[in-house]
């Protein structure tokens, strides 16, 4: 058994070694067992607010359970600017966060990629390093540890489900909860502005494992976010998740990601990828090698082949981590194996040292320091130095893209060097996220 020790985030004010849920004080009048948590308890007495997000064309025939109709007292709401940030930003007021993120020193580390360092001291101080396994993606939830049940429901924003026609609909008072709904959240413990967790079924008590339903939900809100410097990450368990409640993140970071700007090498891929418009790319000059997913006649054919890749990754037991970026139009997939060198020994002290987690968003580009001297020296060697570590080898990685890509009859039946693309066709430069107008641009604080 491979364990590590570190520092467990705190994602809720709930999650404190011995905290007593009545120090809490709600702005809520108590129900269920008095906590107002998001156990069945209070979960069931409560009328949390909803968003129905649009459901796609492809999808209205659909009679899905718990989706809800435009009639009542739904009403169009700019998701982002109005509902997410807006509702983020009055927790804030409360005082519901650890710390004021918004003051966290950023700068741009110079050089060719652009890696975001930000200083976070906060997310770390006065923590017990906690021992966690790293060599099993797949672990039984344990409702004895930490779980999104007894988050309190001042934590929470708003619902987010499924509505039955093809308009989106904010219920302030909505006059029933669905028997386990998709809960947002706010991240106590904030890495960037509108640092939030999107919570499937919360009820259900899922581990933390994707599966087609879920990362599916991922999309769609990223696509009702309708901004590109809005983005979701997820985290396996050997890949730095310390919650086994399934979950994703999310945050508004209004710079381009650096691995967003990175060239990449399109994969020559068979017919059942051709028919649906799935694109499969190589990153190329990356400290962490990956595979990117973009296009797809319909969300779901995007998000089926993303999630087939998954559940193949966790079911061999291999550690990875997932961006959503550019609305829900591309994936970013990064099999990783940092943690499992580190239980090995085979990460160096120096490294070790920046109690630096490479999680979805470091590998994405966003170096989230916890020491003043690593920020004041951040630099794009120290910053590819600490990724590489993350990333699995040539071989290794190759095996993997294989196993990825003959698992999901992804490959080119007539094999890939006989219908290879020309270099030149091959390799190209994505484009640059872009600023919405809709949304404030000084949410990011650098100094």
């Amino acid at each position: 058994m491979l364990t590590i020790k570190r520092v467990p985030t705190v994602v809720s004010n709930y999650q404190e070694d011995g905290l007593e849920y009545t120090q809490i004080q709600s702005q809520t009048e108590p129900l269920g067992c008095g906590r107002n948590c998001l156990g069945k308890c209070c979960l069931s007495v409560s009328k949390l607010p909803l968003y129905a997000f649009k459901k796609d064309e492809d999808e209205l025939t659909d009679n899905s359970k718990g989706n809800h109709s435009s009639s009542g007292e739904g009403h169009p709401i700019a998701f982002l600017n109005n509902l997410l940030l807006g509702h983020w930003d009055e927790r804030m007021a409360r005082g519901l966060f650890r710390y004021d993120v918004t003051t966290c020193e950023t700068k741009i580390i110079p050089g060719s990629y652009g890696f975001i360092a930000q200083l976070n001291e906060g997310r770390h101080l006065k923590k017990r390093p906690t021992e966690f396994r790293v060599d099993q993606v797949l672990q039984p939830f344990d409702e004895n540890k930490f779980n999104f049940t007894k988050v309190g429901q001042e934590e929470v924003l708003f619902r987010f489900e499924q509505s039955n026609d093809s308009k989106s609909h904010f219920f302030p008072s909505p006059s029933a909860n669905a028997e386990s709904p998709n809960i947002v959240a706010i991240n106590v413990s904030p890495i960037e502005y509108g640092h939030v967790l999107l919570i499937p079924h919360v009820l259900d008590c899922l581990p933390q494992r994707i599966d087609h339903e879920s990362l599916l939900l991922a999309l769609h809100m990223a696509k009702e976010a309708a901004e590109p410097f809005f983005r979701l990450g997820y985290n396996s368990l050997g890949a730095f998740a310390t919650i086994n409640h399934l979950h994703f993140q999310a945050y508004y970071l209004p710079v381009p990601m650096p691995v967003e700007k990175v060239p990449r090498k399109r994969i020559v891929t068979g017919q059942k990828l051709a028919n649906s418009g799935v694109l499969v790319s190589e990153l190329q000059s990356y400290p962490v090698r990956g595979l990117v997913f973009e296009g797809g006649i319909t969300m779901r054919d995007l998000s089926n082949t993303v999630a087939d890749c998954c559940v193949l990754l966790q079911n061999k037991n291999i550690p990875f981590n997932v961006l959503i970026a550019d609305c829900g139009n591309r994936i970013f997939l990064f099999p990783q194996c940092y943690a499992e060198r580190q239980a090995l020994g085979l990460v160096g002290k120096e490294l070790l040292d920046t109690r630096v987690n490479p999680a979805v968003w470091e590998i994405s580009g966003h170096m989230v320091l916890k020491r003043k001297k690593d920020f004041d020296y951040a630099s794009e060697f120290n910053a590819w130095r600490l990724l590489a570590e993350a990333s699995m080898s040539e071989v290794r990685f190759e095996a993997v893209k294989a196993l990825i890509l003959e698992a999901g009859a992804l490959l080119n039946e007539v094999g890939a060097n006989k219908n290879s693309m020309d270099e030149e066709e091959s390799l190209h430069t994505p484009r640059t996220p872009c600023p919405s107008p809709r949304v404030a641009q000084d949410c990011m604080v650098t100094h």
